[in-house]
């Protein structure tokens, strides 16, 4: 499969632009999916430079396989599988002191929505999995099968922004005690009916949204690789993030003004801000044209930030 039809990457060039790479650098793509981005970083660099590129998907993995350029050959390429949180231990692992930039696309691949077999879309009944990392972890069935129902609120309310969340969790757990959850459909045949029809689809995106963030940690797991970026960057060197909803937006900004997840502003004696990062520019949006052509783009943003 070629990178192309795996996933279109979002923000291409802003985004590797942002990193302003030193040709004889180290750098990290966090989210490798398509390789899109990995192969770009590495068209522009020289051949003492390196990239490291993490993804706990094996779908991943086996794209840096294929297509016109095979970065599983390439000496300034490593691919690591794993959760991008447990970047500072990979970074010791491999002796790396010092990166000279980080980009991360915290957006789910198109292949993922588009692969029938993970569940990860409501487009087709397929069995309600939505792992990244396949080898382990519970699935969205388990969550909808043995959550409490609080919880399962609290998921959809935190994570999906779902106003009507308390009633779509009490529906499920009803549903369970005569009918398992197993597959996308079992979930629709629940829900559906509670959402509105001019906001079903948009709802329903929201619902899964929820699920896949719980199966994956995924704000834990942001949080986790933000702190190990602000270690890991040498003086000067960028972090270009692009995000698609709110809750991680909120976390990445926090990081970038103020050097922690939570946003908390911490001042010297005389009351200048004591920050690890600076922002670099504005936030940047995909254009009309990009937006027509990766439909994924549309609610995308990039912020970049330079360690000082």
């Amino acid at each position: 499969m070629k990178s192309e039809e795996y996933h279109i990457p979002v923000l291409l060039r802003q985004s590797v632009d942002g990193l302003d790479i030193k040709p004889g650098g180290i750098y990290v793509d966090v989210t490798f999916g398509g390789g899109g981005h990995s192969r770009e970083i590495l068209s522009r660099l020289s051949p003492d430079a390196h990239l490291y590129s993490f993804d706990q998907d094996a779908d991943a993995e086996a794209n840096a396989s294929t297509g016109e350029l095979i970065l599983c050959e390439d000496k300034r390429f490593t691919f690591v599988r794993s959760n991008f949180r447990y970047l500072k231990n990979w970074m010791r692992y491999y002796g790396v002191e010092h990166i000279d930039g980080l980009l991360a696309d915290l957006g789910v691949s198109s292949h993922h929505f588009d692969d029938e077999t993970r569940g990860f879309s409501f487009r087709f009944d397929a069995p309600i999995d939505m792992r990244m990392n396949k080898r382990a972890g519970v699935t969205a069935a388990d969550i909808l099968n043995e959550y409490d129902e609080e919880d399962i609120a609290n998921i959809l309310y935190l994570y999906g922004e779902l106003k009507t969340s308390r009633r779509i969790a009490s529906a499920i757990v009803r549903q369970r005690t005569t009918k398992k959850f197993v597959t996308t459909g079992d979930l629709m045949e629940v829900v559906e009916p509670m959402m509105p029809r001019e906001r079903a689809k948009k709802d329903m995106a929201k619902l899964f949204q929820a699920l896949r963030i719980e199966v994956n940690h995924e704000m834990d797991a942001l949080r986790d690789m933000l702190r190990s970026a602000v270690e890991c960057l040498g003086e000067g060197g960028r972090l270009s993030v692009i995000t698609y909803h709110s809750l991680e937006d909120r976390i990445v900004k926090n990081v970038m003004k103020s050097g922690n997840v939570e946003g908390k502003i911490d001042k010297d004696f005389y009351g200048r801000v004591n920050t690890p990062l600076k922002m670099v520019g504005k936030v940047i949006l995909p254009d009309n044209e990009e937006q027509m052509n990766n439909p994924r783009s549309r609610s995308a943003k990039l912020r970049i930030a330079e360690k000082l």
